[in-house]
């Protein structure tokens, strides 16, 4: 699976960006979809997942009620919505994909290059 994110941008604290995360190579349908982010000198982190038909979303508690996870498996494309963002959120954004439900970086297989976010005060 390539996965390709696209999205990303400058925008200020209280605005909205939307991710997406465009797949090919296979049916994005057998894996459940994750989004992950990196600031810089920290750990990278679990932001959201969807599941393989998009019923059922996970999301780390600094992004709940503010970003949405969403996919479209006919497009093989998940997306992430965020609004009100936070100097906080200011990270690289990258999407990843996994055979097995997890929050962990390492259980996912398939990785795309990462986008850029950056949320000015």
């Amino acid at each position: 699976v390539q996965l390709q994110a696209s999205g990303g941008g400058l925008v200020q604290a209280g605005g909205s960006l939307r991710l997406s995360c465009a797949a090919s190579g296979r049916t994005l349908s057998s894996y459940r979809m994750g989004w992950f982010r990196q600031a810089p000198g920290k750990e990278r982190e679990f932001v959201a997942a969807v599941s393989g038909s998009g019923r059922n979303t996970y999301y780390a508690d600094s992004v709940k009620d503010r970003f949405t996870i969403s996919r479209d498996n006919a497009e093989n494309t998940v997306y992430l919505q965020m609004n009100r963002l936070k100097p906080e959120d200011t990270a690289v954004y990258a999407c990843a994909a996994t055979s097995a439900p997890s929050i962990i970086p390492a259980r996912y297989n398939y990785w795309g290059q990462g986008t850029q976010v950056t949320v000015s005060s």
